[in-house]
């Protein structure tokens, strides 16, 4: 009898937000049987494949075996001429994605999501192959609610998230929580101190990491050039700006003293040092994107959050800041306010609150209370490890010989 060779296809991209997490997944496949085999589909069009191929597990192998580029289209909620020509590029999708799925023949099809996602799961859905989707955000994006028509199971980062689901789909929910890449579970904050060079007499003052993502945040950069003398006057701000003008500025003159002080330390884009830095630090300020807020809290570590909000956005970050806030692990840094062209508070109102949160931060017992919160609130279980299993014994475990 012809040997079945077990065959996972996971599919998501666009953002390091649909991928990272569906790498964490498929390693600890790989971690529970190697001969897992893992092929993604993702973007033929950006980063998408540089950054799964690039991602290894803990045995420094590849984190899968190979990489489908598909055209996507994005999917709109507002009237646009470019949704006519992106609907061609969906159907593209949808048949690259059905050849490919003939040819590759896996036994499941996981999805964490983003507009590629949607062609794969619809295109699985017609060959019959169970489609397992995750959700990271409080409130499902309009990539889960498409594919959620096509899944044997849905995926939820938190128990509130079943009440966006109709009634026909509830036995379909289940609560993983968001899969975090295993790194973040043994980040060693000595080796975060060692990459930032500090030593210990110079680490007298609280390590306050600003993140805004991979690409930066201009709220957030601005306002920590606008509060600059008082940071590092309470704190060592080590700040990842996003690559363009705002590291540019970082690293000028103007700040040139407090870099030599070691007081500000700027980067432009961390990622194979970003868990150690985070178990390094003793307080985050950042966005509200999920994974972000998991990374922390797997970490043990306190957040100050400035949610994306307004125009642009459908809310989510503000949604998930707002669940980690209520179990204690991280305070509100502003709400949504008519005040502002921005959505959110006035410049200067926004600097006192952002000096009110932090002084209330510099409290060693405040903040070990509250990392202990977000610690409790990702759960004891790795939820990568959960997914896993879930699939393993789903679908992949009636293959075992």
């Amino acid at each position: 009898m012809k040997k079945i060779v077990k065959t996972v296809v996971c599919t998501g991209g666009g953002t390091g937000g649909h991928i990272y997490p569906g790498l964490a997944v498929a390693d600890e496949l790989k971690e529970r049987d190697p001969s897992v085999r893992i092929i993604w589909f993702g973007s033929s069009s950006g980063r998408d494949r540089d950054m799964v191929e690039a991602n290894r597990n803990r045995r420094g192998l590849p984190s899968v075996d190979g990489f489908v580029g598909i055209p996507s289209g994005k999917l709109r909620r507002y009237f646009s001429l470019q949704n006519l020509f992106d609907l061609f590029k969906i159907a593209a999708g949808f048949f690259t994605a059905l050849f490919y799925l003939k040819r590759i023949k896996p036994l499941a099809v996981f999805s964490k999501g983003g507009f590629v996602s949607v062609p794969p799961c619809a295109a699985a859905k017609v060959l019959g192959i169970p489609v397992y989707t995750h959700e990271c955000d409080f409130s499902p994006g309009l990539a889960t609610r498409l594919n959620s028509r096509f899944a044997a199971c849905i995926l939820l980062s938190y128990e509130q998230s079943k009440r966006f689901f109709p009634e026909k789909l509830q036995s379909s929910l289940l609560v993983t929580g968001n899969p975090v890449r295993p790194v973040f579970y043994d980040a060693d904050a000595a080796q975060g101190r060692a990459f930032l060079d500090l030593k210990d007499a110079e680490s007298e003052k609280p390590l306050l990491l600003v993140l805004g993502g991979s690409s930066g945040a201009r709220q957030i950069n601005d306002l920590i050039f606008k509060n600059f003398d008082w940071l590092c006057e309470h704190f060592i701000v080590v700040h990842q700006t996003g690559k363009g003008s705002d590291y540019e500025r970082a690293v000028s003159a103007e700040f040139e003293a407090a870099r030599l002080r070691k007081r500000y330390l700027p980067y432009d884009f961390i990622y194979a040092q970003m868990p150690h830095l985070i178990a390094a630090c003793d307080i985050v300020f950042s966005r509200a994107g999920a994974n972000s807020l998991w990374e922390c809290a797997v970490c043990a570590k306190p957040m100050l959050l400035l949610p994306l909000a307004g125009a642009g956005t459908r809310g989510d970050q503000v949604e998930n800041a707002a669940w980690f806030v209520n179990q204690g692990a991280a305070l509100l840094l502003e709400a949504q306010s008519a005040s502002s062209a921005a959505g959110g508070l006035q410049p200067d109102a926004l600097s006192a609150a952002l000096k009110s949160h932090l002084t209330q931060m510099k409290d060693a017992g405040f903040r070990s209370d509250m990392g202990k919160s977000a610690l409790k609130a990702a759960g004891g279980e790795k939820s990568a490890r959960k997914i896993a299993d879930i699939l393993y014994t789903g679908v992949l475990a009636q293959h075992d010989i």
